[in-house]
């Protein structure tokens, strides 16, 4: 093609720019969460329309008889345009406000007047979501209705399809799915236009939800201080975020728990927000655990108890009423567990069947019209392997073997089910062969490859994941609902780009990459083993230095998350510190702690009294993990989670939690008097920092003191009181051990102090094993110049000495003035490379 026109050429040019910059701003639109390209900016651009300019923001139209979790999501788009712009938009029912050139028409097929209207009109095609679950329609169009110049249309062909369609706005518009529950801070704009866009959205899983399990002390603790309890008040919350994040579906919190007894309004206000209940794998007919307890009679064995369970379950069906429910059937024992040995499939079989009689009957329609489920968990899945089945409507709830891999997959060959099929995931579990739900140990890699799996073999449609607490799982919980709306958009290329995209949304695109990769890595590493199992025997500290090696690991990404943290704008260190920094801090402490057992152990076994050094240090780790949990508790966001790091995760001995974190057990030696330190030759040297003497020796009122951290590398030593010049009776020995013979100079580094005493120098005099002392005058050239070799901030002197037999020496150092400070002595065999920090330490042993 041959472009002649220089305007063109200069329009095609801005265009390729803006559109450069739009990939920028947004690296991974499509895996980011939905399939709804990018369509709204903070500046204008011919034939932008502006939802928000200034004091002036487009009304909002929806229909009078719209849906009421509609009516509350355009609320919450209200609520949004104000957190970003500081201005509320209006709304109106059915009807444009007079003089309004734009519009933001929301609603739902059959319930906004002027939708249905330009259907009609056939100037929307709305043939893509028309019948369709969960679909939506957005879409700019000019001159839509008389008077209107421009309009965005969100377009739902049902309630959820037109909520996600609002909520997809606010994301766009910065508003986090997080930003409630992760303290994700809202940038703010003076202005919001809205691109020209055509774009269809809709679900690949039908049900895609969260598990709330767990949930005691933490989650439990948290709601009792800020909600007083699980209620509507707690829920509204859950249900705002579970839409947030597209998703539909939740199973309430259960362990003493439950959600329609503790609180009516929680059933209600999940219908009145969209969202469809559940009861967990072993509630059956949405009947919570606890309700048993609290108003059954007679023993959990409908062999015993028929009618008492029949009617307790019936009970559950009226209260559930018209409301969208996905029903869970059959039974399992008491407390989720297994149901006797004597208990069989026909049983089972039988369970079933009467429990779709009560649906069918209490609903007044076929039971299959009536979503079911039938959870295959841990030995139910032996049931159906054995024979057992259920009516073709139901859902069968295939599961994870609670650790994150898939235990049974659909037949390819096999004869497609009405029902389909769902898989329950975990991101948390309370079992052996121990716990795991203090922190979040799930990396996406592992989600995808296992979620993939069950989408290529047909399973679409129930997703659900037990995610304890919620709150240590954010980011897995947004990966595993935005993976659940379009598995297809993943692959294993992009799933870094999608934890990016993540972090871009959290902490802005500045701090993306750098979050992500503190987020990729550390799951990474709590994938290597959970932290409820991690003790001082997990890791090897004699092979290949493996202990040490994953300990450096863990405080490395450390110290990257803390310079990130220091760097990010202080209105996003809350976000920062409970998504990325916390977990990091609080596991590399605990990796730490181990270790100084394992240390602690080996040298108590040694009857070393270093082993007193590693158990101080295992107090020290078992005390900064209360610290950083009342750091998360109290301090973050000014208190507002606390109890939600009261997961136990420290002093487990079966796979259950004990009360209370204690301590490992540690040894401590009792003090012995030193001694001998003998240095070791290494490579043709021997290398010892001044304070780590075998013997020290003062008389005539003169002692050595150590400064601790002076110099480059552990400390000095010198004489004191220093105005007193030492005596013979006044040095220090070191022993050392060598193989090479032969010629040997004996370095002595030292502080460069500077010859203050009228210029005569420092001095001191060295010998070995008793023999003739060598006189060294440190600085006694120095007459006032300021050449370089002050810079190097050490004084080297050295002296040549033979050593004529391999084997145990003695090196004495014997001060001649006071004032001198020694750092390190240096026996080179003709092994040692000039450095002005010198090498490390050689390796000693005590003597026997």
């Amino acid at each position: 093609m041959k472009i002649n026109n220089l305007t063109t050429v200069r329009s095609i040019f801005r265009f390729l720019v803006l559109m450069g910059l739009m990939l920028q701003m947004n690296p991974l639109v499509m895996a980011a969460t939905t399939d709804v390209p990018v369509y709204v900016d903070f500046a204008e651009q011919p034939g932008y329309l502006p939802l928000v300019e200034g004091a002036n923001t487009i009304p909002i139209v929806q229909g009078e008889n719209e849906a009421e979790a509609v009516v509350w999501a355009i609320d919450q788009l209200r609520q949004d345009f104000e957190k970003v712009t500081g201005v509320k938009s209006t709304a109106a029912h059915n009807e444009v406000p007079k003089g309004s050139k734009t519009l933001l028409l929301i609603g739902t097929l059959g319930q906004n007047p002027l939708i249905d209207q330009l259907v009609k009109q056939k100037k929307i095609d709305v043939s893509a979501i028309h019948g369709q679950w969960e679909a939506s329609l957005t879409q700019t169009i000019d001159n839509p209705l008389p008077g209107i110049e421009k309009a965005l249309l969100i377009v739902g062909s049902d309630r959820r399809g037109t909520i996600y369609g609002i909520y997809e706005l606010s994301k766009q518009m910065g508003v986090s799915p997080w930003y409630w529950w992760a303290d994700v801070p809202i940038e703010q704009h003076s202005a919001v236009y809205a691109r020209s866009i055509r774009a269809i959205s809709r679900p690949k899983v039908k049900y895609r939800g969260i598990f709330l399990n767990d949930e005691a002390p933490a989650l439990s603790g948290w709601a009792k201080e800020k909600f007083g309890g699980f209620n509507h008040e707690f829920y509204k919350h859950v249900f705002e975020l579970i839409l947030r994040l597209k998703g539909n579906y939740l199973w309430p919190a259960m362990w003493g728990s439950a959600f329609y007894d503790d609180d009516p309004e929680n059933a209600i206000w999940a219908d009145r927000m969209g969202v469809v209940m559940g009861t967990s794998h072993h509630e059956p007919l949405t009947r919570a655990h606890d309700e048993w307890r609290r108003y059954g009679e007679g023993p959990w064995d409908y062999q015993k108890n028929e009618e008492n369970l029949r009617n307790f379950w019936r009970d559950g069906i009226r209260r559930m009423g018209a409301r969208e429910s996905l029903v869970t059937i059959g039974m399992r024992g008491d407390g989720d567990e297994p149901m006797s040995e004597e208990n069989n499939i026909q049983l089972l079989e039988r369970i079933v069947n009467d429990q779709r009689k009560i649906i069918g009957k209490e609903t007044g329609k076929a039971a299959k019209e009536t979503p079911q489920l039938w959870a295959l968990y841990k030995e139910v899945q032996d049931y159906y392997d054995r024979g057992m089945r259920v009516p073709d409507d139901v859902t069968l709830l295939l599961c994870d073997d609670n650790w994150g891999n898939i235990r049974k997959l659909p037949d390819l060959t096999a004869k497609k089910r009405s029902g389909g099929y769902g898989i329950y995931y975990h991101f948390d579990y309370v079992g052996g062969p121990r716990n795991s739900k203090w922190i979040n140990v799930s990396q996406v890699q592992r989600v995808w490859e296992q979620m993939n799996l069950a989408y290529q073999y047909g399973v679409d449609q129930i997703w659900i994941v037990n995610v304890g607490d919620l709150k240590p799982m954010e980011y897995p919980i947004s990966f595993f609902l935005d993976m659940a709306w379009n598995p297809d958009q993943f692959k294993a290329s992009n799933l870094l780009q999608h934890t990016e995209a993540w972090c871009a949304q959290q902490f802005g695109e500045q701090y993306a990459k750098e979050s992500a990769r503190l987020i990729n890595t550390y799951t990474k590493y709590n994938h290597r083993v959970t932290p409820e199992l991690l003790d001082e025997n997990t890791y090897s500290l004699q092979h290949y230095g493996e202990f040490e090696q994953v300990v450096m690991d863990y405080r490395n990404l450390l110290i990257d998350a803390m310079r990130l943290y220091y760097i990010l704008p202080q209105q996003y260190r809350d976000a920062f510190d409970e998504l990325v920094l916390f977990p990091i801090n609080a596991c590399s402490n605990l990796y730490e702690m181990y270790y100084a057992v394992a240390k602690n152990k080996y040298f108590a076994s040694k009857n070393d009294e270093q082993a007193n050094y590693w158990a101080d240090k295992v107090k020290a780790c078992f005390e900064r993990d209360s610290i950083l949990t009342v750091h998360y508790n109290k301090d973050i966001a000014n208190g507002k989670w606390s109890h939600m790091m009261d997961q136990v995760r420290i002093g487990y001995k079966i796979w259950q939690e004990p009360r209370k974190s204690t301590m490992p057990h540690v040894s401590y030696l009792p003090t012995m008097k030193p001694m001998p330190k003998i240095f070791m030759e290494v490579k043709g040297y021997v290398s010892m920092e001044a304070e780590n003497y075998d013997v020290s020796s003062g008389g005539g009122g003169v002692s050595w003191t150590v400064i601790p951290d002076l110099g480059k590398t552990l400390s000095g030593v010198t004489t004191s009181p220093v105005t007193k010049a030492p005596d013979e009776q006044v040095y220090l020995e070191y022993k050392v051990d060598v193989r090479t013979t032969g010629e040997a100079k004996l370095v002595v580094l030292t502080s460069p102090t500077l010859n203050f005493n009228e210029n005569k120098g420092l001095r001191y005099a060295v010998s070995i094993d008793g023999g003739a002392e060598q006189e060294v005058n440190i600085n006694g050239h120095y007459r006032g110049e300021l050449g370089e070799w002050q810079a190097k901030r050490i004084i080297e002197t050295a002296t040549t000495h033979l050593i004529e037999k391999p084997g145990l020496h003695t090196l004495r150092i014997r001060p001649l003035d006071p004032g001198i400070v020694f750092q390190k002595i240096l026996l080179d065999m003709g092994g040692l490379k000039p450095s002005y920090l010198g090498p490390p330490q050689s390796e000693y042993k005590r003597s026997d």
